[in-house]
Protein backbone atom coordinates (compact mmCIF):
# COMPACT_ATOMS: atom_id res chain seq x y z
CA UNK A 1 0.00 0.00 0.00
CA UNK A 2 1.16 3.52 -0.80
CA UNK A 3 1.45 6.10 1.94
CA UNK A 4 0.40 9.07 -0.24
CA UNK A 5 -1.07 9.37 -3.69
CA UNK A 6 -1.20 12.77 -5.37
CA UNK A 7 -3.65 13.25 -8.25
CA UNK A 8 -2.80 16.10 -10.62
CA UNK A 9 0.47 17.05 -12.28
CA UNK A 10 0.05 20.82 -12.26
CA UNK A 11 2.39 22.97 -10.20
CA UNK A 12 0.31 22.64 -7.01
CA UNK A 13 0.22 18.83 -7.14
CA UNK A 14 3.90 18.51 -8.00
CA UNK A 15 4.92 21.01 -5.30
CA UNK A 16 2.92 19.08 -2.72
CA UNK A 17 4.36 15.72 -3.76
CA UNK A 18 7.92 17.10 -3.64
CA UNK A 19 7.43 18.58 -0.16
CA UNK A 20 5.76 15.44 1.19
CA UNK A 21 8.76 13.40 0.07
CA UNK A 22 11.09 15.85 1.76
CA UNK A 23 9.14 15.66 5.03
CA UNK A 24 8.66 11.90 4.94
CA UNK A 25 11.66 10.47 3.06
CA UNK A 26 10.72 6.85 3.83
CA UNK A 27 7.12 7.23 2.65
CA UNK A 28 5.86 5.65 -0.57
CA UNK A 29 4.59 8.62 -2.56
CA UNK A 30 3.04 8.35 -6.03
CA UNK A 31 2.08 11.26 -8.28
CA UNK A 32 -0.52 10.48 -10.96
CA UNK A 33 -1.20 12.71 -13.99
CA UNK A 34 -3.78 11.92 -16.67
CA UNK A 35 -1.82 13.71 -19.43
CA UNK A 36 1.41 12.46 -20.98
CA UNK A 37 3.44 15.12 -19.14
CA UNK A 38 3.16 17.65 -16.34
CA UNK A 39 1.76 21.20 -16.54
CA UNK A 40 -0.48 20.63 -19.57
CA UNK A 41 -3.34 22.80 -18.35
CA UNK A 42 -3.45 25.92 -16.15
CA UNK A 43 0.21 25.73 -15.10
CA UNK A 44 1.52 25.62 -18.65
CA UNK A 45 -1.00 28.07 -20.11
CA UNK A 46 -0.67 31.16 -17.96
CA UNK A 47 1.22 34.41 -18.40
CA UNK A 48 4.21 33.39 -16.30
CA UNK A 49 3.79 36.28 -13.87
CA UNK A 50 5.18 36.07 -10.34
CA UNK A 51 2.48 38.04 -8.55
CA UNK A 52 3.20 40.28 -5.57
CA UNK A 53 -0.34 40.03 -4.13
CA UNK A 54 -1.77 43.44 -4.98
CA UNK A 55 -5.46 42.56 -5.27
CA UNK A 56 -6.10 40.09 -2.49
CA UNK A 57 -8.07 40.70 0.69
CA UNK A 58 -5.82 41.18 3.74
CA UNK A 59 -5.87 38.10 5.92
CA UNK A 60 -6.97 35.77 3.11
CA UNK A 61 -5.07 32.63 2.17
CA UNK A 62 -4.49 34.25 -1.23
CA UNK A 63 -2.75 37.27 0.28
CA UNK A 64 -0.57 35.19 2.59
CA UNK A 65 0.34 32.47 0.08
CA UNK A 66 1.08 34.98 -2.69
CA UNK A 67 3.30 37.34 -0.70
CA UNK A 68 5.39 34.47 0.66
CA UNK A 69 5.23 32.55 -2.59
CA UNK A 70 6.68 35.38 -4.69
CA UNK A 71 9.89 35.50 -2.67
CA UNK A 72 10.14 31.70 -2.56
CA UNK A 73 9.59 31.43 -6.33
CA UNK A 74 12.34 33.96 -7.09
CA UNK A 75 14.71 32.04 -4.79
CA UNK A 76 13.74 28.67 -6.30
CA UNK A 77 14.46 29.89 -9.82
CA UNK A 78 17.84 31.30 -8.81
CA UNK A 79 18.80 28.14 -6.92
CA UNK A 80 18.01 25.87 -9.88
CA UNK A 81 19.15 28.19 -12.67
CA UNK A 82 15.68 28.75 -14.11
CA UNK A 83 14.78 31.86 -16.09
CA UNK A 84 13.40 34.65 -13.91
CA UNK A 85 13.28 38.44 -13.94
CA UNK A 86 11.99 40.89 -11.35
CA UNK A 87 10.75 43.52 -13.80
CA UNK A 88 7.97 45.03 -11.68
CA UNK A 89 4.41 45.92 -12.64
CA UNK A 90 2.68 49.19 -13.47
CA UNK A 91 -1.02 49.59 -12.72
CA UNK A 92 -2.09 52.42 -15.02
CA UNK A 93 -5.02 54.76 -14.33
CA UNK A 94 -6.29 56.12 -17.65
CA UNK A 95 -9.22 58.27 -16.51
CA UNK A 96 -10.41 60.22 -13.48
CA UNK A 97 -12.61 57.34 -12.27
CA UNK A 98 -9.63 55.00 -12.04
CA UNK A 99 -7.43 57.27 -9.93
CA UNK A 100 -9.34 56.67 -6.64
CA UNK A 101 -9.48 52.94 -7.48
CA UNK A 102 -5.70 53.06 -7.78
CA UNK A 103 -5.57 54.67 -4.34
CA UNK A 104 -7.66 51.83 -2.91
CA UNK A 105 -5.21 49.30 -4.38
CA UNK A 106 -2.33 51.27 -2.90
CA UNK A 107 -3.94 51.01 0.54
CA UNK A 108 -4.55 47.28 0.08
CA UNK A 109 -0.87 46.84 -0.78
CA UNK A 110 0.06 48.68 2.41
CA UNK A 111 -2.14 46.32 4.43
CA UNK A 112 -0.56 43.31 2.69
CA UNK A 113 2.97 44.70 3.29
CA UNK A 114 3.71 45.14 -0.42
CA UNK A 115 5.90 48.06 -1.42
CA UNK A 116 4.48 50.43 -4.03
CA UNK A 117 5.55 53.70 -5.66
CA UNK A 118 2.95 56.15 -6.98
CA UNK A 119 3.90 57.72 -10.31
CA UNK A 120 2.65 60.92 -11.92
CA UNK A 121 1.87 61.13 -15.62
CA UNK A 122 5.37 62.46 -16.28
CA UNK A 123 7.06 59.76 -14.21
CA UNK A 124 5.01 57.09 -15.99
CA UNK A 125 6.10 58.46 -19.38
CA UNK A 126 9.75 58.41 -18.34
CA UNK A 127 9.49 54.76 -17.29
CA UNK A 128 7.30 53.64 -20.21
CA UNK A 129 7.34 56.06 -23.19
CA UNK A 130 4.78 53.97 -25.11
CA UNK A 131 2.20 53.90 -22.28
CA UNK A 132 -0.34 56.65 -21.61
CA UNK A 133 -2.15 57.33 -18.35
CA UNK A 134 -2.99 59.95 -15.74
CA UNK A 135 -1.00 58.14 -13.04
CA UNK A 136 0.31 54.71 -12.17
CA UNK A 137 1.19 52.49 -9.25
CA UNK A 138 4.55 50.72 -9.52
CA UNK A 139 4.87 47.35 -7.77
CA UNK A 140 8.57 46.36 -7.78
CA UNK A 141 8.06 42.83 -6.34
CA UNK A 142 6.34 41.47 -9.48
CA UNK A 143 8.31 39.31 -11.91
CA UNK A 144 8.16 36.77 -14.74
CA UNK A 145 9.26 33.17 -15.12
CA UNK A 146 8.34 29.87 -16.82
CA UNK A 147 6.06 27.82 -14.55
CA UNK A 148 6.18 24.72 -16.74
CA UNK A 149 9.95 24.59 -16.23
CA UNK A 150 9.55 25.16 -12.49
CA UNK A 151 7.08 22.25 -12.38
CA UNK A 152 9.43 20.00 -14.35
CA UNK A 153 12.27 20.86 -11.97
CA UNK A 154 10.16 20.07 -8.91
CA UNK A 155 9.11 16.76 -10.49
CA UNK A 156 12.76 15.88 -11.10
CA UNK A 157 13.63 16.71 -7.49
CA UNK A 158 10.69 14.60 -6.31
CA UNK A 159 11.86 11.65 -8.41
CA UNK A 160 15.46 12.08 -7.17
CA UNK A 161 14.18 11.68 -3.61
CA UNK A 162 12.53 8.37 -4.56
CA UNK A 163 9.07 9.63 -5.46
CA UNK A 164 7.22 7.83 -8.24
CA UNK A 165 5.41 9.44 -11.18
CA UNK A 166 2.86 7.93 -13.55
CA UNK A 167 1.62 9.92 -16.52
CA UNK A 168 -1.12 9.12 -19.00
CA UNK A 169 -3.22 7.61 -16.21
CA UNK A 170 -6.65 9.23 -15.69
CA UNK A 171 -8.46 8.47 -12.45
CA UNK A 172 -11.74 6.67 -13.15
CA UNK A 173 -12.89 5.69 -9.64
CA UNK A 174 -12.08 6.49 -6.02
CA UNK A 175 -13.46 4.70 -2.98
CA UNK A 176 -12.56 5.45 0.61
CA UNK A 177 -12.52 2.45 2.91
CA UNK A 178 -11.29 1.43 6.31
CA UNK A 179 -7.61 2.33 6.61
CA UNK A 180 -7.14 3.84 3.16
CA UNK A 181 -8.40 4.86 -0.26
CA UNK A 182 -8.79 2.65 -3.32
CA UNK A 183 -8.03 4.49 -6.58
CA UNK A 184 -8.54 3.14 -10.10
CA UNK A 185 -6.20 4.63 -12.71
CA UNK A 186 -6.05 3.39 -16.29
CA UNK A 187 -7.71 0.09 -15.44
CA UNK A 188 -5.38 -0.56 -12.49
CA UNK A 189 -6.53 -0.30 -8.87
CA UNK A 190 -4.10 0.97 -6.23
CA UNK A 191 -4.48 1.48 -2.49
CA UNK A 192 -3.08 4.41 -0.57
CA UNK A 193 -3.30 5.44 3.04
CA UNK A 194 -3.98 9.05 2.09
CA UNK A 195 -5.05 10.81 -1.08
CA UNK A 196 -4.36 14.41 -2.10
CA UNK A 197 -6.32 15.63 -5.15
CA UNK A 198 -5.08 18.71 -7.02
CA UNK A 199 -7.36 18.30 -10.01
CA UNK A 200 -7.77 21.88 -11.24
CA UNK A 201 -10.47 21.77 -13.91
CA UNK A 202 -11.61 18.37 -12.61
CA UNK A 203 -11.49 19.21 -8.89
CA UNK A 204 -15.24 18.94 -8.30
CA UNK A 205 -15.52 15.65 -10.18
CA UNK A 206 -12.73 14.08 -8.11
CA UNK A 207 -14.45 15.20 -4.89
CA UNK A 208 -17.78 13.80 -6.08
CA UNK A 209 -16.14 10.45 -6.91
CA UNK A 210 -15.56 10.15 -3.15
CA UNK A 211 -19.10 11.33 -2.32
CA UNK A 212 -17.71 14.35 -0.48
CA UNK A 213 -20.47 16.86 0.24
CA UNK A 214 -19.54 19.94 -1.82
CA UNK A 215 -21.68 22.96 -2.71
CA UNK A 216 -19.65 24.22 -5.68
CA UNK A 217 -18.97 23.35 -9.28
CA UNK A 218 -16.06 24.22 -11.54
CA UNK A 219 -17.11 26.62 -14.30
CA UNK A 220 -14.43 27.03 -17.00
CA UNK A 221 -13.54 30.48 -18.33
CA UNK A 222 -11.44 30.76 -21.47
CA UNK A 223 -8.60 33.29 -21.28
CA UNK A 224 -7.74 34.32 -24.82
CA UNK A 225 -4.36 35.93 -25.47
CA UNK A 226 -2.62 37.55 -28.41
CA UNK A 227 1.12 37.96 -28.93
CA UNK A 228 2.17 41.40 -30.15
CA UNK A 229 4.15 41.67 -33.36
CA UNK A 230 7.96 41.67 -33.35
CA UNK A 231 8.44 45.46 -33.14
CA UNK A 232 6.89 45.41 -29.65
CA UNK A 233 9.32 42.86 -28.25
CA UNK A 234 11.71 44.47 -25.75
CA UNK A 235 9.76 47.74 -26.03
CA UNK A 236 8.38 47.68 -22.47
CA UNK A 237 10.34 47.74 -19.23
CA UNK A 238 7.56 46.45 -16.96
CA UNK A 239 4.31 44.50 -16.98
CA UNK A 240 1.44 46.87 -17.81
CA UNK A 241 -1.94 46.32 -16.11
CA UNK A 242 -5.15 48.36 -16.15
CA UNK A 243 -6.84 49.41 -12.93
CA UNK A 244 -9.45 46.65 -12.44
CA UNK A 245 -13.13 47.38 -12.05
CA UNK A 246 -13.98 46.26 -8.48
CA UNK A 247 -17.43 45.12 -9.66
CA UNK A 248 -15.93 42.58 -12.08
CA UNK A 249 -14.28 39.28 -11.09
CA UNK A 250 -11.25 39.44 -13.44
CA UNK A 251 -8.32 41.84 -13.79
CA UNK A 252 -8.72 43.02 -17.37
CA UNK A 253 -6.53 42.80 -20.46
CA UNK A 254 -2.88 43.56 -19.74
CA UNK A 255 0.51 43.62 -21.49
CA UNK A 256 2.89 40.95 -20.26
CA UNK A 257 6.56 40.66 -20.99
CA UNK A 258 7.14 36.93 -21.30
CA UNK A 259 10.38 35.35 -20.14
CA UNK A 260 11.20 34.35 -23.74
CA UNK A 261 11.08 37.98 -24.90
CA UNK A 262 7.63 38.02 -26.45
CA UNK A 263 4.92 40.42 -25.30
CA UNK A 264 1.38 39.12 -24.90
CA UNK A 265 -1.95 40.90 -24.59
CA UNK A 266 -4.70 39.37 -22.49
CA UNK A 267 -6.48 37.54 -21.18
CA UNK A 268 -10.15 38.21 -21.56
CA UNK A 269 -12.60 35.97 -19.69
CA UNK A 270 -15.11 34.13 -21.88
CA UNK A 271 -17.40 31.40 -20.57
CA UNK A 272 -16.05 28.03 -21.67
CA UNK A 273 -18.36 25.32 -22.99
CA UNK A 274 -15.66 22.70 -22.63
CA UNK A 275 -13.44 22.28 -19.57
CA UNK A 276 -10.35 21.63 -21.65
CA UNK A 277 -11.44 23.56 -24.72
CA UNK A 278 -8.29 25.11 -26.16
CA UNK A 279 -9.09 24.79 -29.87
CA UNK A 280 -11.36 26.54 -32.35
CA UNK A 281 -14.40 24.36 -31.56
CA UNK A 282 -14.96 24.19 -27.82
CA UNK A 283 -18.16 22.32 -27.10
CA UNK A 284 -18.52 19.26 -24.89
CA UNK A 285 -22.05 17.85 -24.30
CA UNK A 286 -21.18 16.42 -20.88
CA UNK A 287 -19.60 19.66 -19.66
CA UNK A 288 -22.47 21.76 -21.04
CA UNK A 289 -25.21 19.61 -19.51
CA UNK A 290 -23.45 19.59 -16.16
CA UNK A 291 -23.27 23.40 -16.15
CA UNK A 292 -26.87 23.87 -17.23
CA UNK A 293 -28.07 21.61 -14.41
CA UNK A 294 -26.15 23.56 -11.75
CA UNK A 295 -28.19 26.39 -10.13
CA UNK A 296 -25.08 28.47 -9.44
CA UNK A 297 -24.32 28.65 -13.17
CA UNK A 298 -27.53 30.54 -13.94
CA UNK A 299 -27.06 32.85 -10.96
CA UNK A 300 -23.48 33.80 -11.83
CA UNK A 301 -24.40 34.33 -15.48
CA UNK A 302 -27.30 36.55 -14.45
CA UNK A 303 -25.14 38.58 -12.08
CA UNK A 304 -22.49 39.24 -14.75
CA UNK A 305 -24.60 39.18 -17.89
CA UNK A 306 -23.59 42.61 -19.22
CA UNK A 307 -19.86 42.14 -18.73
CA UNK A 308 -20.10 38.56 -20.02
CA UNK A 309 -21.74 39.68 -23.24
CA UNK A 310 -19.03 42.32 -23.62
CA UNK A 311 -16.32 39.69 -23.19
CA UNK A 312 -18.01 37.47 -25.77
CA UNK A 313 -18.37 40.34 -28.24
CA UNK A 314 -14.71 41.30 -27.95
CA UNK A 315 -13.73 37.65 -28.28
CA UNK A 316 -15.51 37.44 -31.62
CA UNK A 317 -14.56 40.93 -32.84
CA UNK A 318 -10.91 41.81 -32.41
CA UNK A 319 -11.41 45.60 -32.66
CA UNK A 320 -13.20 45.51 -29.31
CA UNK A 321 -10.34 43.58 -27.77
CA UNK A 322 -7.87 46.03 -29.31
CA UNK A 323 -9.73 49.00 -27.83
CA UNK A 324 -9.03 47.72 -24.32
CA UNK A 325 -5.30 47.71 -25.04
CA UNK A 326 -5.28 51.08 -26.79
CA UNK A 327 -6.73 52.65 -23.67
CA UNK A 328 -3.20 52.68 -22.24
CA UNK A 329 -1.07 51.70 -25.27
CA UNK A 330 -2.47 53.52 -28.34
CA UNK A 331 0.44 52.46 -30.59
CA UNK A 332 -0.93 48.90 -30.90
CA UNK A 333 -2.81 48.23 -34.15
CA UNK A 334 -5.08 45.39 -35.21
CA UNK A 335 -2.32 43.92 -37.38
CA UNK A 336 -0.09 43.68 -34.28
CA UNK A 337 -2.35 41.06 -32.63
CA UNK A 338 -0.97 37.61 -33.46
CA UNK A 339 -2.35 34.23 -32.40
CA UNK A 340 -1.27 32.79 -29.06
CA UNK A 341 -2.36 29.71 -27.03
CA UNK A 342 -5.56 29.96 -25.02
CA UNK A 343 -5.78 29.16 -21.32
CA UNK A 344 -8.70 27.91 -19.21
CA UNK A 345 -9.35 29.15 -15.69
CA UNK A 346 -11.00 26.64 -13.34
CA UNK A 347 -13.37 28.85 -11.37
CA UNK A 348 -15.28 27.36 -8.44
CA UNK A 349 -18.84 28.73 -8.25
CA UNK A 350 -21.07 28.10 -5.25
CA UNK A 351 -24.65 26.89 -5.53
CA UNK A 352 -25.87 30.41 -4.71
CA UNK A 353 -23.90 31.82 -7.66
CA UNK A 354 -21.04 33.35 -5.66
CA UNK A 355 -17.58 33.12 -7.21
CA UNK A 356 -15.03 31.55 -4.85
CA UNK A 357 -12.17 34.05 -4.82
CA UNK A 358 -9.94 32.38 -2.22
CA UNK A 359 -8.36 28.94 -2.08
CA UNK A 360 -10.89 26.27 -1.18
CA UNK A 361 -10.22 22.84 0.33
CA UNK A 362 -12.41 19.84 1.14
CA UNK A 363 -11.54 16.84 3.30
CA UNK A 364 -12.61 13.36 4.19
CA UNK A 365 -11.03 11.10 6.78
CA UNK A 366 -8.39 9.88 4.32
CA UNK A 367 -8.26 12.60 1.66
CA UNK A 368 -7.66 16.28 1.07
CA UNK A 369 -8.90 18.04 -2.07
CA UNK A 370 -7.72 21.36 -3.47
CA UNK A 371 -11.06 22.52 -4.84
CA UNK A 372 -10.26 26.06 -5.94
CA UNK A 373 -6.77 27.26 -6.74
CA UNK A 374 -7.20 30.50 -8.70
CA UNK A 375 -4.48 32.91 -9.69
CA UNK A 376 -1.99 33.35 -8.02
CA UNK A 377 -1.82 29.58 -7.53
CA UNK A 378 1.37 29.23 -9.58
CA UNK A 379 3.13 31.95 -7.59
CA UNK A 380 1.79 30.39 -4.38
CA UNK A 381 2.46 26.74 -5.22
CA UNK A 382 5.19 26.13 -2.66
CA UNK A 383 3.29 27.74 0.27
CA UNK A 384 0.15 25.84 -0.80
CA UNK A 385 2.11 22.58 -0.78
CA UNK A 386 3.49 23.47 2.64
CA UNK A 387 -0.03 24.17 3.91
CA UNK A 388 -1.27 20.81 2.60
CA UNK A 389 1.65 18.98 4.20
CA UNK A 390 0.86 20.61 7.54
CA UNK A 391 -2.82 19.67 7.22
CA UNK A 392 -1.82 16.08 6.50
CA UNK A 393 0.60 16.13 9.41
CA UNK A 394 -2.17 17.22 11.78
CA UNK A 395 -4.66 14.64 10.62
CA UNK A 396 -2.76 11.80 9.03
CA UNK A 397 0.41 11.28 11.04
CA UNK A 398 2.50 8.47 9.61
Amino acid sequence: MLDFMLVGGGIVGVSTAWQLKQRYPDAQVLLVEKEDRMARHQTGRNSGVIHAGVYYAPGSLKADFCRRGAEITFNFCREYGLPVEQCGKLLVATDAQEVPRMGALEERCRQNRIRTIRLSREELTRREPHIEGLAALFVPATGITDYARITATMASQFAALGGRVRTGRPVTAIREEQGGVRVTIGGETLRTRYLVACGGLMADRLARMMHIDIDFQIIPFRGEYYALSKPFERRFNHLIYPIPDPDLPFLGVHLTRMIDGRVTVGPNAVLGWKREGYGAVNLDPVDILEMLRFPGFWKVIGAHLSSGLGEMRDSLLRPGYLKRVQKYCPAVRLSDLRSYPTGIRAQAVLRDGALVHDFLFAESERSLHVCNAPSPAATSAIPIGEYICEKLGEKFLL
